[in-house]
């Protein structure tokens, strides 16, 4: 059964800044601390990932998956779709990218996923891991992107 999320957070960057971050794919392992290692399987003709191929720290064990890209509302929406996963049907998703305030620069990131998982879990424990997988994600791009004064 697909389960379906959503989390958002305010960010101190201009949404053309979290562009940049989110489709720098290759990237992702220096400020992603669950991803491992990504491979860009296919560009498009501006040379933006579209196909990508993944392998995440998940649940104690390792993953891979590959997720395709739509650059189509670029730079306000990211969205993605599973192509081919070993423990989950279904890891669909977007980033959707507001511009709140100009001085300083501020944008409300929304970050929304489905998931279904191949192996039979309680409701409760992919939702907890769901929320969790968000929450990481932003806390970690909002620390990649707008790190805290020292």
């Amino acid at each position: 059964m697909t389960e379906m999320a959503r989390q958002e957070a305010t960010i101190a960057a201009s949404p053309s800044e979290l562009w940049s971050v989110l489709v720098d794919f290759e990237s992702y392992p220096t400020w992603a601390r669950d991803l491992k290692q990504i491979e860009v399987l296919e560009r498009d003709s501006q040379g933006r990932g579209v196909i990508v191929r993944y392998r995440a720290a998940a649940m104690g064990r390792s993953t891979s998956y590959t997720l395709r890209y739509d650059h189509a509302g670029a730079p306000l929406s990211l969205p993605w779709v599973l192509v081919r996963g070993d423990i989950m049907r279904k890891l669909d998703g977007a980033y959707t990218l507001t511009p709140v305030g100009d001085d300083p620069p501020s944008t409300r990131v929304v970050y929304e996923l489905a998931v279904d998982l191949v192996i039979p879990l309680p409701g409760f424990v992919k939702h907890r891991a769901e929320v969790k997988i968000m929450h990481n994600a932003l806390r970690e791009l909002q620390a990649h992107v707008a790190p805290a004064p020292k």
